[in-house]
Parts: C-alpha cells; sequence; structure tokens
C-alpha cells in the first residue's frame, strides 16, 4: 500500500521550471522588442564620410593652432559667447562659419556665418539655445588654406 501513496504525490518543480522558462522568455522578447523601436541618432549623418576625411580635418587643427587658436568665451550674464581671433590673423580675408553642435540632438543645431568685426572677434548670442552641454565649432578659410577650431561649452 505504501508504494501507490508515492506514485500519487503531486510536485511543482516541472511547473515552476517552463513557468521561469516562459517568463524569461518573454523578458527577452520585450527586450528586443524595444531595441528594435529604440531611435538611435548618429552624431551626423554622413559621419562615414567624415570619418574618411577626418585627416583633413588633423591637418585644419594644425595649421589653425600654428597660427594660434581661437578664443571663445562664453558669458552666461548675458547669454553670449564671444569669438576672438588671435592678432596672427589681422589682415586675412577670413570666411567660415560657426556651428554650435548639441551633441544629444542634432535637431538643435545652429549654423551662422563668420562675420569678423575691425577687432577680428564677432559677438553671438545665444539666448535661444537650450541649457546643457555645446561644441562650438569655427570652421574658416583665407582663400588658400582652411582652419578649424572647436571647444566645448557649458549653458546655463
Amino acid at each position: 500500500m505504501k508504494s501507490t501513496d508515492k506514485n500519487k504525490s503531486f510536485t511543482l518543480w516541472p511547473y515552476a521550471i517552463v513557468v521561469a522558462m516562459v517568463c524569461f522568455m518573454a523578458y527577452i522578447a520585450m527586450f528586443v522588442y524595444k531595441a528594435m523601436n529604440q531611435d538611435v541618432d548618429l552624431v551626423s549623418k554622413d559621419y562615414y564620410q567624415q570619418e574618411i576625411q577626418y585627416q583633413d580635418q588633423i591637418d585644419k587643427v594644425r595649421r589653425t593652432q600654428a597660427l594660434g587658436d581661437v578664443m571663445l568665451d562664453y558669458r552666461s550674464t548675458d547669454k553670449t559667447i564671444l569669438l576672438q581671433m588671435p592678432a596672427t590673423y589681422q589682415g586675412m580675408n577670413l570666411s567660415g562659419t560657426i556651428t554650435m553642435f548639441r551633441p544629444s540632438d542634432d535637431s538643435m543645431d545652429k549654423q551662422v556665418p563668420l562675420q569678423l568685426g575691425r577687432d577680428q572677434s564677432q559677438l553671438l548670442e545665444v539666448n535661444d539655445l537650450e541649457n546643457g552641454l555645446w561644441k562650438v565649432r569655427v570652421n574658416f578659410t583665407d582663400g588658400k588654406e582652411t582652419y578649424y577650431s572647436e571647444k566645448t561649452i557649458q549653458i546655463k
């Protein structure tokens, strides 16, 4: 009679293992679904083309540093950025662009033309820029050579 009691015993272990496996598979499926629907923005749209031309960028930075680096001074009190070219650029006919680049959201990027005054400076108002981390990129030319400078600022 004891042998029949052993055969009728009920255990939850097989059901618990099956439930655990189903829960794990559901978690993985949910993770894959969320990962596939995540919006992934690259730093720039033409990232691969820029990577190929990176040596040119290094050369631009070296030329800029050889003549004196561009000074960028952010003033939080009046929300302006003062761009000051070194005296070594005096007499050069410089043209180019200033790009305010927001690493976290490329839709906030802003680009303005380089328009230096007599004292080789330009004042940029940044009232319309959101608070946070910004990279100010100055890309300019004197007609013969191209130059590049980049500074990171924290707008508060």
